[in-house]
């Protein structure tokens, strides 16, 4: 993307690509702007509907990480013809379709095309206020880092694929990670976050750092309060149950980042695990930290943990604590 021309001098254009941000925004009048995505994958579980809902919630995800309230999506859809049936077609846009519903966002369409595998996701509309946006340029010294959803979707995926997952990790993984980002508006709406990103393919460390990057500061984790998917994550860290894309979301990391020597490999690993629709990691100020795990508890994210914080740090690093 470094290498593609910036179009900067158009002044509605908010937010484009040069902030690594989960969405664009370009506003349409003072207090409207439309936020835009597009995201899609192959498959991480087993039953086409469940893959069709996942795949939805993660594309309307970049919406929520805005502050914005999604407004139309069309499907985006790959199918190997001699290997999918059309039974299995069907469940996988049938479970997209639920999910946009229970967002209420109108799905207007969308395009096919034949493909040697199935993949399948959203290109998403939503819309904004672009005064109560939430965006990677917002972040400010002292901001407390909350997460939404535990760490670890990448493994259990990883161990699916291989015939390694347990049924209870199973249906675990596959409930949070079909599980929709909304607080991300409601948080926005209130003013109370002004700066997010949702934790997906480049794990928690690369989108920590697209954030700091864009906001000129650095950060703080503590290893000790990450919230873990299920306790079959250890055992699987051990068995080497890791993604590719984890491995090099490590790898690249060390530009970054800063372990201290008493991390350990695993937990560093956890840290940089690619997660499919991952939770939010939001920026909040210790005034509005009450509020803020108030809603997150009404709402009943699958975690509502404090991980850290942003500091003052030119270099934009992040420190990761034991």
């Amino acid at each position: 993307m470094r290498r593609l021309p910036q179009q900067t001098s158009d002044p509605n254009l908010l937010v484009g690509s040069n902030t690594a941000d989960d969405a664009g925004v370009y506003r349409v009048r003072g207090n409207l702007a439309l936020v835009q995505t597009v995201d899609f994958f192959t498959p991480v579980v087993d039953d086409p509907y469940d893959f069709g809902q996942i795949a939805a919630a993660n594309a309307l995800s970049d919406v929520y990480a805005m502050g914005g309230r999604p407004l139309t999506a069309l499907n985006l859809l790959a199918v190997p013809e001699d290997k999918l049936s059309p039974a299995t077609i069907t469940a996988i846009l049938r479970g997209g379709a639920a999910k946009t519903a229970q967002a209420g966002c109108a799905l207007v369409g969308g395009h096919t095309i034949r493909n040697p595998e199935p993949i399948y996701g959203l290109s998403v509309t939503g819309i904004v206020d672009p005064r109560r946006m939430m965006t990677n340029a917002a972040a400010r010294p002292g901001d407390l880092l909350v997460l939404t959803k535990p760490l670890g979707i990448g493994i259990a995926t990883t161990a699916i694929k291989r015939n390694l997952a347990s049924p209870a990790l199973t249906r675990r993984v596959t409930a949070v990670m079909r599980r929709l980002n909304t607080e991300g508006h409601d948080l926005a709406n209130k003013g109370w976050v002004k700066a997010a990103t949702d934790i997906t393919g480049f794990g928690l460390l690369g989108h920590l750092a697209s954030l700091c990057k864009a906001s000129h500061v650095g950060a703080q984790i503590d290893t000790a309060q990450i919230p873990l998917l299920s306790r079959d994550i250890v055992p699987l860290l051990a068995q080497d149950c890791v993604p590719g894309g984890t491995k090099s979301n490590l790898a690249g990391a060390a530009e970054t980042t800063q372990f201290e020597s008493d991390v350990p490999l695993p937990i560093r690993t956890l840290l940089a695990d690619a997660q499919t629709s991952g939770g939010l990691l939001l920026c909040v100020r210790p005034r509005k930290l009450k509020d803020v795990l108030d809603l997150l508890k009404h709402d009943r994210t699958p975690a509502a943990a404090v991980v850290g914080r942003i500091t003052r740090d030119p270099r934009s690093r992040i420190i990761v604590t034991a």
